[in-house]
């Protein structure tokens, strides 16, 4: 009996290094010497996936507008801010693409909480231009592609996320004209949002359960 409550009372026994690293979470490496111990990947999905999903609550039209103060809150802090941190983050592990990609949608989701408060609350000074909005929507699309050929060397559920979202920027250029347009947008909006969420589990998962979720597994087509 007391050899078994030895075994189970760790802490009360010598330090071990080699112990200590066998109790880890299955999937989490030992690392030294780094200032970002924990991996702000899955946060910053979940930033990025939830906030993507309320907003397309209104686009799809699921809801009503009046439910867009509550998307402008969690785009500020959540999707806007929360993003940006977990991209500097990844910047300083060394995730040159994670933390490219984060900091870039955590910057747009503030510009967009920014962009619609004003124009909701001075139309005077922001008319709509469907141009102009066509060419930012445009350029979103642009610059997402740009990061999903990245993503032809990472895995499965990156490349669902950015392809998707392609459309959806794509999709919301062509909804300034079309409102059957900008509802698609709203679906493939959703899907994207919630690929992101189910990515987040899935390498949350791997790190510590070391259950392999499908789209998790790494592969390299270019």
């Amino acid at each position: 009996m007391s050899n078994l409550n030895g075994a189970l009372d760790v802490e009360a026994q010598p330090y071990d290094p080699k112990q200590k690293a066998l109790l880890k979470p299955a999937g989490e490496a030992v690392v030294k010497d780094e200032w970002v111990r924990g991996d702000p990947g899955p946060f910053g999905l979940l930033c990025f996936g939830m906030t993507t999903c309320m907003l397309m609550f209104v686009t799809t039209e699921w809801t009503t507008k009046e439910f867009i103060p509550t998307v402008f809150c969690y785009a500020m802090f959540y999707g806007g801010f929360g993003q940006f941190v977990a991209g500097v983050l990844e910047l300083i592990k060394g995730n040159t693409f994670g933390g490219t990609a984060f900091a870039s949608y955590g910057a747009f989701w503030m510009g967009w909480f920014l962009l619609e408060y004003l124009t909701i609350t001075n139309k005077a000074l922001f008319p709509g231009v469907k141009s102009g909005k066509t060419l930012w929507c445009g350029l979103w699309a642009f610059l997402t592609f740009g990061f999903f050929i990245v993503t032809l060397r990472k895995n499965g559920c990156l490349m669902t996320i950015f392809s998707t979202l392609v459309i959806t920027f794509s999709l919301l250029a062509g909804g300034q004209w079309s409102p059957d347009c900008e509802q698609a947008a709203g679906y493939w909006g959703f899907f994207c949002g919630a690929s992101a969420i189910y990515a987040a589990f899935a390498f949350l998962y791997k790190q510590e359960l070391g259950i392999v979720l499908p789209g998790a597994r790494p592969v390299a087509y270019i």
